[in-house]
This record gives C-alpha cells, sequence and structure tokens, in this order.
C-alpha cells in the first residue's frame, strides 16, 4: 500500500496512457507509477486494468461514471476534473489520471492539463500505445508498408462536422477513428473527400481485447456487410451497440490482414475457460490459457482450512527442527502452504529444512517450494503421483540412512497408497493432516447460470475431486461446452456424472491440458476455415440452429 498521504509531502499529477485495452500494454513506467498512486481517475476501457496495479486504498474515480461514482464533482468537466486534482494535490496526494490510448492524443487529457497549467499544478505525463496505432497492429494491418507510403491519422467525428481534413494523396494509407454507428456516414463522407467506393478498408470492433472484432470490406460495401454479420441493425438482428468504438484502415495495406493476422487467430481467440481452481492454484494455467488468446475465470470448487486437532502438526513442526525425521513428502501446493504457514508462526524459515531430504510429486507442488527457497531433493522421472513418487522412491538402508522416519503433511482425506509403499520400503511414516478440504461456497448465479446454460466454451477438470465438486457446487455443465480432462481417472468421473470427454491431456499436468485445448481448438479453427464457414466459438453455437454440428 502506497504511503499515507499528508499535506507535509508534495502532491503530484500524472497524466498516463493506458493503451488501447490490453492490459499487456501498459508500460513498465506506467506500472511503476501507478503502484504510487493516491487517487485514480480512469478512462473507463482501461480502469479495470490500471486499478489492478494500484495501492489496494486507492480512491477510485471515473469521469465516465460520475453521477453514480465514489467522487461526485461535476462529472467529466475538465474543470472539475482539474478542481479534484487540484485539492488532492493540496492534500500532498498522487494523482494518476489514466487516459485510454495515449494522452497526447485525447482531446479531453489536452483541456484537462491546460486546466492544471492554468492553476498552477504541477503535472507529468506518460505516453501510451495510441488506439490508432495498437488497434490496427491487432488486426494485422501494418499502417506502412514498403514503397513509404503516407499515413493519415483522421477523426471521424471531425469529419462528419464538415471540418477541413486533408486526406492526402489517393495512396495515403488513413487511420479513422470513429464510433459503429457513425461507420457508414464516416465511409460515405469519405468517398464524398475523393476516395474511391471500392476503396479496401478493415474495421475493428475492441481492438486489442478478446472481444476484438475485425471485418475487411469496402468503403461502399462496409454497411452491407455489418449488416449482415448482425453487427449493425437490420430486420432479422438486434445491433451492437452504436457507440463501440471502432478503428477503420483503409487503403492498399489492408490486403496483408489475410497473412498478418496473428491476434483473432489464436486457437482459443475469446473462449471463455472454466478453471475449476482458486486464483492462486490457476495462475499458472491461466496465464497459458490466455497466451492462446482465451478468457478464464476461476471457479474454486475446494476450500482449504485448518485440521481440527493442530496438536499433530506442532508435533511435526517440532520434529523437523529437532531431526526427527530423515525425509519429508509433499503431495500437494496446499501441503506446502500449510507447512510455510506452521514455519511463519514459529517465527521459522526455510533453513529448518537443512539436513532433511524433501520429496515432491508434480511441477506446482515443486514451484511452491522452490518459492519458499526450498529445491525439492526428489521428484517423480515418471507419472505425477504417489504411485509415481513410489517408483523412484529409495529403500530405506540402515547403513547410509541414519533416520528410519518420513513425515507425511496432508490433507485429511487418506493416502493410504503412499504411505503402504512407503512401510513396504522399510520407512516409518508420521502420516500427519496438515489441512482438511471442504467443498468450496457456490459460485454467484450468475456464473452457475453460464456453466449450467452453455455461457463457457470449455472447462478444464484437474481432477476427479474437480468434477464432483464443480457438478456438487454448481451444476452439470451444458453439452455445447467442450470438456477437457487431465487424464484417465478425471476423464472416468467426468463421463460418470454424464459429461463428454472432448480433450485429454497426453501427460498428467496442467500445462499439458492447456495445450492439448489449444490444439483442439486449433484443429476446430481450421476445419471450419478448411470448409468456408465462419469461425464460431462453442457457446454461440446452439442445437437447432442453422450451423452444422461440431
Amino acid at each position: 500500500m502506497s504511503p499515507t498521504a499528508t499535506a507535509d509531502r508534495a502532491g503530484r499529477c500524472t497524466f498516463l496512457g493506458a493503451g488501447p485495452g490490453d492490459p499487456g500494454l501498459l508500460t513498465l513506467r506506467a506500472v511503476e507509477v501507478l503502484a504510487t498512486a493516491d487517487l485514480l481517475i480512469a478512462d473507463p476501457l482501461t480502469a479495470a486494468a490500471v486499478r489492478s496495479h494500484c495501492p489496494e486504498g486507492v480512491q477510485l474515480y471515473s469521469p465516465a461514471e460520475c453521477e453514480s461514482g465514489p467522487l461526485d464533482i461535476g462529472g467529466s468537466d475538465p474543470a472539475a476534473i482539474g478542481k479534484l486534482i487540484g485539492e488532492a494535490l493540496q492534500s500532498g496526494k498522487h494523482v494518476v489520471r489514466t487516459v485510454d490510448g495515449d494522452p497526447g492524443l485525447d482531446g479531453r487529457a489536452a483541456e484537462e492539463m491546460l486546466a492544471c497549467a492554468r492553476a498552477g499544478l504541477p503535472f507529468e505525463v506518460i505516453p501510451g500505445v495510441a488506439q490508432s496505432v495498437g488497434v490496427p497492429a491487432y488486426a494485422g494491418v501494418p499502417l506502412r508498408g514498403s514503397n513509404g507510403a503516407d499515413v493519415r491519422f483522421v477523426d471521424g467525428s471531425a469529419l462528419l462536422a464538415g471540418a477541413l481534413v486533408d486526406l492526402g494523396a489517393p495512396e495515403t494509407t488513413l487511420v479513422v477513428r470513429t464510433t459503429l454507428g457513425q461507420l457508414p456516414a464516416t465511409c460515405n463522407a469519405l468517398v464524398a473527400h475523393g476516395r474511391k467506393p471500392d476503396a479496401q478498408l478493415c474495421a475493428t470492433l475492441s481492438g486489442t481485447t478478446t472481444r476484438q472484432r475485425t471485418f475487411t470490406s469496402t468503403l461502399s460495401a462496409i454497411a452491407a456487410d455489418l449488416k449482415a454479420a448482425r453487427v449493425l441493425p437490420s430486420p432479422v438482428s438486434a445491433p451492437v451497440d452504436p457507440n463501440t468504438s471502432v478503428i477503420a484502415v483503409v487503403g492498399e495495406q489492408v490486403a496483408h490482414r489475410s497473412s498478418h493476422s496473428w491476434f483473432e487467430t489464436k486457437p482459443l481467440f475469446g473462449w471463455n475457460v472454466l478453471v475449476p481452481r482458486t486464483k492462486e492454484q490457476a495462475h499458472g494455467l491461466s496465464e497459458q490459457l490466455r497466451s492462446y488468446g482465451a478468457v478464464p475465470q476461476e471457479v474454486p470448487t475446494i476450500a482449504v482450512e485448518p485440521p481440527r486437532t493442530p496438536q499433530q502438526m506442532e508435533r511435526a513442526i517440532k520434529g523437523l527442527v529437532t531431526g526427527r525425521y530423515e525425509w519429508i513428502a509433499f503431495t500437494s501446493v496446499n501441503a506446502v502452504r500449510a507447512v510455510r504457514e506452521k514455519f511463519e508462526e514459529y517465527g521459522l524459515d526455510a533453513r529448518a529444512f537443512a539436513g532433511i531430504k524433501v520429496a515432491a510429486v508434480g511441477e506446482t507442488t515443486a514451484q511452491a517450494l522452490v518459492d519458499f527457497g526450498v529445491k525439492p531433493d526428489l521428484v517423480p522421472s515418471g507419472e505425477q503421483s504417489a504411485a509415481g513418487l513410489l517408483e523412484d522412491w529409495p529403500p530405506y538402508d540402515p547403513v547410509f540412512d541414519p533416520i528410519d522416519r518420513v513425515l507425511l503433511p496432508r490433507a485429511d482425506i487418506a493416502t493410504e497408497t503412499l504411505v503402504a509403499g512407503l512401510v513396504e520400503l522399510g520407512w516409518e511414516v508420521d502420516d500427519v493432516t496438515a489441512y482438511r478440504t471442504v467443498r468450496a461456497s457456490p459460485p454467484p448465479a450468475e456464473t452457475r447460470e453460464a456453466i449450467k446454460g452453455g455461457g463457457f466454451d470449455a472447462v478444464l477438470f484437474t481432477s476427479s475431486s474437480t468434477v464432483r465438486n464443480l457438478v456438487g457446487i454448481a451444476g452439470k455443465p451444458h453439452n455445447v461446452t467442450i470438456i477437457a480432462c487431465i487424464g484417465p481417472a478425471t476423464a472416468k468421473t467426468a463421463e460418470e456424472h454424464g459429461l463428454r470427454v472432448d480433450v485429454m491431456a497426453p501427460a498428467p499436468s496442467a500445462s499439458a491440458l492447456a495445450q492439448a485445448l489449444a490444439e483442439f481448438g486449433a484443429g476446430r479453427r481450421d476445419a471450419a476455415t478448411s470448409a468456408g464457414e465462419p469461425v464460431y466459438r462453442p457457446s454461440e453455437r446452439r442445437p437447432g440452429s442453422r450451423r452444422k454440428a461440431r
């Protein structure tokens, strides 16, 4: 959390470009500055992205939500915002004013800076990726070709208002910023200013986000094409919000889109993927899914609670310190967390593992130990399971092993297989309940409805318990949802619950599962493209629709 702002600390204001929508396009300097914000004044498109980089106690104000926002200062008027900035600076606060795109290309931001300058308020400016540059790049349209043709940036509203606009030579590439509702009139105005009706055009909605959609057409045909795609109003469709921002590119460079499109062709682009894990457990998996273009949503299916009788764990931790154990075996991230919390409770750290051999099942468990400062001595070379660990576990040798005891911190669910296997190898085992797993509370009603109603494109099951618990707390996923399972046992449980398994991981790891789903999505996309059909997400296909079944 940032230091408390006080009147004796010099206040400052930063106008910051938040980019066109993709949170990954924030600059390093932007992230650094946001971490010190006391008051955040944010444009709506990127408000959530910038808020995530701010201290927990930051005040938030959105000019677009002035009537219902936490700070009602008279709307989005630059003078009113300047007044708010001035009051905050007088109390020593750091005000960060974030602008969608780049502040230098935003007229409102320019007026707000002028208001600050007139009031003698100090400010700095941090540029961002402009929408007129970032969106075409995500649409796969390079603005300048090898012939070095000029590029002009056009404000669609100014064009429609009759402002004097120089469009340059006929070969000049135009980047037009407008709205969906104004796009047809803007294209007509470009023709009226001398552009050919058959000039190539691509129009991108919600650019750089996973809701991005790009339509390639011509100036004269774009309106009809958008109606056919049910984006603009037609007798058979409801329109998309006409105020939706659109970046349109006009000119010969549009032809490169077929070969340069890299964002919308990601294998899981726009897929809503349900991950039945907590945010902490699912972080790496969710990041991998995002790299494939998906929108992951974590839904915890289990909750972790302390053991009912903590005495066992207290004795075990004491035994670790006093040299009671030769080995400690971790079979889950939760076990690592439970031991680490006990260590912190007693003022211990990773040095308490000195002289003790450490085993871990699974890459995420091993990584949790590394994050704690402990490098595992033994990780299964084959199957990442208790059975795989036993395959590699050495038998007890009284000559080389001074101590014959193993500590196994675990959930309240029994681990007979591992215990029995270690005993058979000659070891004594302290099988200690380190935490309890209970079924999580049901997710919000909106999420439950999306699960049962087909709002998710895919769900990833990483264990049999995630299948049972998800169905128990939220209901069975809709039959249009792609079901992906980490292994045969999980797939069998899914089938027992009436689910059709579409994807199976080639190896028992979350990473392999995400990769398998991506390959499935790519194959599905390629099949549709080869057949000359539109590419639809699974959630967009419903029984009885005119589209062919998968």
